[in-house]
């Protein structure tokens, strides 16, 4: 099923193909690749991330993170990669979008809309702007000390997030420092189409945790599960 038809749970950034299969076997729909970074470190190095999305076994697929926002450069490393996904971090112009779309309309391409880098209404208007060349939304979280769009840590006032939901056209995937401990709640009031954590499963030196992550998918399963039958009713 094509993604945004569907409630999600994505995890992003792996270090091996160990740390890929448990996000699968703890029940990971989406595995995040973070690459060609404007601020963090990569995760790995590019063909390893190429190896490894070459072995994932679905349902689990792979989606690129970046920072690119020339189309020709988005398309050529995607194909590169193997992935039928696209998280788009930068500030990519609305022709890059258009041009997007229309070299490689089999991609599915995610918009992030972060949260603290301008004004709330800003953002309602990037994401009525850019509907009709993406697929998604993704709300994070920006960092002012790091200028860091994502991998943050840090969470941001969900009643932006809840608004964005509301005015946009396309699903919105809700992240920025979520955790197995509030990510039911934050699902509960924001209603996404589904959640994406990166560092809250993550252990003091870095790693993804089997008990984090599964506690995380768990949780997140449950609070999706109830806003769907909330919303079918």
């Amino acid at each position: 099923m094509r993604y945004p038809g569907a409630r999600k749970i994505q995890i992003a950034g792996v270090r091996d193909a160990e740390e890929a299969a448990l996000l699968g076997e703890c029940g990971v729909g989406w595995i995040g690749f973070p690459l060609r970074l404007a601020v963090h470190e990569a995760d790995l190095d590019e063909d390893g991330a190429r190896a490894i999305i070459r072995g994932l076994v679905p349902p689990v697929r792979a989606i690129l993170i970046t920072y690119l926002a020339a189309a020709p450069e988005i398309v050529e490393f995607s194909r590169f990669l193997g992935v039928s996904a696209v998280q788009l971090h930068g500030e990519v112009p609305r022709r890059e979008l258009r041009r997007l779309r229309s070299a490689a309309p089999e991609l599915i391409v995610v918009k992030s809309l972060v949260v603290g880098s301008r004004p709330p209404g800003e953002l309602e208007a990037a994401a009525r702007e850019f509907a009709p060349f993406v697929d998604a939304f993704l709300t994070d979280t920006y960092d002012p000390r790091t200028r860091a769009s994502g991998a943050t840590g840090r969470s941001h006032d969900w009643r932006v997030s809840r608004r964005l939901v509301e005015v946009s056209s396309r699903p919105v995937v809700l992240a920025g420092g979520l955790t197995p401990e509030n990510v039911g709640e934050a699902v509960a009031f924001v209603r996404p189409a589904g959640v994406d954590c990166h560092t809250g499963v993550e252990d003091a030196s870095g790693r993804k945790t089997r008990d984090r992550v599964g506690r995380f998918v768990s949780e997140a399963d449950a609070a999706l599960a109830e806003l769907d039958r909330s919303e079918r009713n």
